[in-house]
């Protein structure tokens, strides 16, 4: 067994098995408290919320309480794992909440037979709720999953697989295109990948500048020829003759992969365009390795989903302090407004000093915004002070 694996074993396992317990937030102790906390006492709340459904948010923990939740079809790098294997995922990412952004959340993994199955226990649940966070479900059904939730619910659906990452890779792409001296306005962006976070991302990189984006899959270019269209994205293909990632890779600006390990061959990193940006997301092995990038040509700047290399796109650095904004201001939902109002504090804070604090987390003398520097840390705490109210304020 290796050292990791013992280690995050035993993590999970010791002293007491899991990531999470439930406390109470009020004193139970005496026969008064017992008497205030359930019968007869807690009878005048529930009047209360009888009468007006919005006291819920005064009496109970609905304001507070989100629900991660998942089939298990497409867990981390993993695949279909199944909803009881994913608990461990949805347990890891109830600490962040807390540990984040004060949200405390419910972990529930879900095994039903449909997609309409699954929707309606969604549903039938959600009362219980102030937002629902989608986690690892396989595409294409997640889009359907969350389309029809978003439409049949009244509190915040998000699917973070798809919009946490959008939000943290056009946060960091605006801020490695400043470094580049490049506009998003002007620059030539490939994909490689166009499951549920690539087409998000890409989606949200057009509502905010972007205007030449060509997606790339398994099969080749995302274009309007293709015999699959009908099971494709229709807003991201594109009228063109090219046809591989050979094709459109030649002077590229920006490579952003979400696919596979190794899929970005170093020849077709020689052929991009002066400066350009390469954001390798897949885990844990990216499409190239920074070495490699960086042996080939010394005018990159390079993000990767992984902690041991810089600028890290992490979706930590989102989910907590989208909901804590959307959670305080009561939203119905979270919009395009509110992922923008997220990528831009994010790529502000990253251009400022950064706190002493951060430094002594990550044990370093000094840290500035820079080519090995764009995107913020996540024990950050101006994520909390800055991200969350201008989610708030995008409502």
């Amino acid at each position: 067994m290796t050292d990791l694996k013992k280690r995050a074993l035993d993590y999970h396992e010791l002293p007491k098995p899991g990531k999470l317990s439930v406390e109470s937030s009020k004193p139970c102790t005496t026969q008064d408290d017992l008497s205030l906390a359930y019968t007869p006492g807690v009878a005048e709340p529930v009047r209360e919320i009888n009468r007006d459904p919005a006291n819920a948010y005064r009496f109970t923990n609905k304001g507070n309480l989100v629900a991660v939740i998942t089939d298990g079809t497409a867990v981390l790098g993993l695949g279909n794992m199944g909803a009881l294997a994913s608990k461990p995922v949805m347990e890891g990412k109830a600490v962040l909440f807390k540990r984040f952004a004060g949200i405390d959340v419910f972990d529930i993994e879900i095994t039903a037979p449909t997609i309409e199955a699954f929707i309606e226990t969604v549903v039938n649940i959600s009362p219980t709720f102030g937002g629902i966070n989608l986690e690892d479900i396989a595409a294409p059904h997640c889009f359907r999953i969350e389309k029809e939730l978003r439409e049949r619910l009244d509190i915040p659906v998000f699917h973070d697989d798809q919009h946490g990452t959008a939000v943290i890779v056009c946060a960091a792409l605006l801020n490695a295109l400043e470094l580049q001296g490049k506009r998003l306005e002007s620059v030539r962006i490939v994909f490689l990948g166009a499951g549920a976070a690539g087409c998000a991302c890409a989606r949200l990189l057009k509502v905010m500048g972007a205007n030449d984006i060509t997606m790339v899959d398994k099969t080749g270019v995302l274009h309007d020829g293709r015999t699959d269209k009908d099971v494709l994205p229709a807003d991201l293909l594109r009228n063109t003759t090219a046809r591989s990632l050979s094709d459109v890779m030649p002077g590229a600006d920006v490579f952003i992969g979400v696919s596979a390990a190794n899929a970005l061959p170093p020849e077709l990193v020689k052929a991009m365009a002066d400066k350009p940006v390469i954001f390798a997301l897949a885990n844990p092995d990216p499409e190239i390795l920074p070495s490699v990038a960086h042996a080939i040509r010394d005018d990159i700047i390079m993000a990767t989903g992984r902690s041991d290399f810089p600028n890290q796109v992490n979706n930590a650095l989102c989910f907590p302090y989208l909901f804590r904004g959307a959670l305080d201001a009561k939203a119905k939902q979270i919009t395009e407004a509110m992922q923008i109002a997220a990528a831009r504090a994010l790529a502000e804070i990253a251009r400022e000093p950064v706190p002493q604090v951060v430094l002594n987390a990550y044990k370093l003398k000094e840290l500035h915004f820079g080519k090995e520097y764009f995107i913020p840390k996540p024990f950050d705490p101006r994520l909390l002070e800055r991200v969350a109210p201008a989610v708030a304020n995008a409502v």
